[in-house]
C-alpha cells in the first residue's frame, strides 16, 4: 500500500512479508498446422511461468509476491516492513518511524515508542526499511497506526499519520452437538 501527502517530502509505504504463494503458467500448446498457426505457442513463449529454452514442457512454477495483506489467522506472526523515502534531493534529518497496533481493547506500541529511540538522517531519495512483527491473539478488526515525524531541509517539525486495518479471522471453526438419548432395555425371558 502506498501511501503519500502531496505537502510532504517523505513518502511511507507498508508492505505485509508473507510466504510467496505459486503462480501457474498457461498450459494449452497447438501445432503449427491449426488455425491459430504459431500465435499461441508464441504466447506460450512468452509467459513467465514456462521455464526459459522448454516451451512444451508444460506448466511451470514460479513465486508470486502477494499483493495485498491477505488473509491474517489469529495465532499467526503478523510481519510487515514499513518504508520511508526521501522524493527529493535534500537531507532530511531527524527521522522518526513509530508504529502502534490498536485492537478492540489495547493498544500495543510496536516501532518507536523507546525514549532512546535512534534518529535518522535521510539522504536524498534514500529510504529507511524497518521491519515489524507481532503474534496475533485477538479475533477482530486491527488497525496499524504509522507515524512519521522529521526535521525539513528548513529546519521545519514535519509529521504525518497513516492508518492500515484488517481483519484477523479464525484459523478453524469446529461446532458441536450433543444429544441425549434414553437407553431402555427389556428383558424377555
Amino acid at each position: 500500500m502506498d501511501v503519500k501527502d502531496k505537502d510532504h517530502i517523505l513518502s511511507l509505504k507498508v508492505m505485509r512479508l508473507t510466504r510467496p504463494s505459486l503462480f501457474m503458467g498457461l498450459s494449452i500448446g497447438c501445432d503449427a498446422r491449426d488455425l491459430p498457426g504459431d500465435h499461441l505457442n508464441a504466447e506460450i513463449r512468452n509467459d513467465m511461468g514456462i521455464p526459459g529454452g522448454l516451451p512444451n514442457t508444460g506448466v511451470g512454477q514460479m513465486l508470486l509476491l502477494p499483493q495485498s495483506f491477505g488473509n491474517i489467522y489469529l495465532g499467526e506472526t503478523f510481519s510487515c516492513c514499513l518504508c520511508v523515502h526521501n522524493d527529493t534531493a535534500d537531507v532530511v534529518r531527524e527521522v522518526s518511524i513509530k508504529a502502534v497496533l490498536q485492537m478492540s481493547n489495547q493498544r500495543l506500541p510496536l516501532l518507536g515508542e523507546d525514549e532512546n529511540e535512534l534518529l535518522h538522517q535521510l539522504d536524498g531519495n534514500g529510504t529507511i526499511n524497518e521491519v515489524i512483527q507481532h503474534e496475533v491473539k485477538d479475533i477482530g478488526t486491527h488497525i496499524l497506526v504509522c507515524t512519521v515525524s522529521y526535521l525539513s531541509a528548513s529546519n521545519e517539525r514535519q509529521n504525518f499519520r497513516k492508518f492500515f486495518k484488517f481483519q484477523v479471522m479464525k484459523p478453524l471453526d469446529v461446532k458441536t452437538k450433543f444429544y441425549n438419548a434414553e437407553v431402555r432395555l427389556l428383558w424377555i425371558i
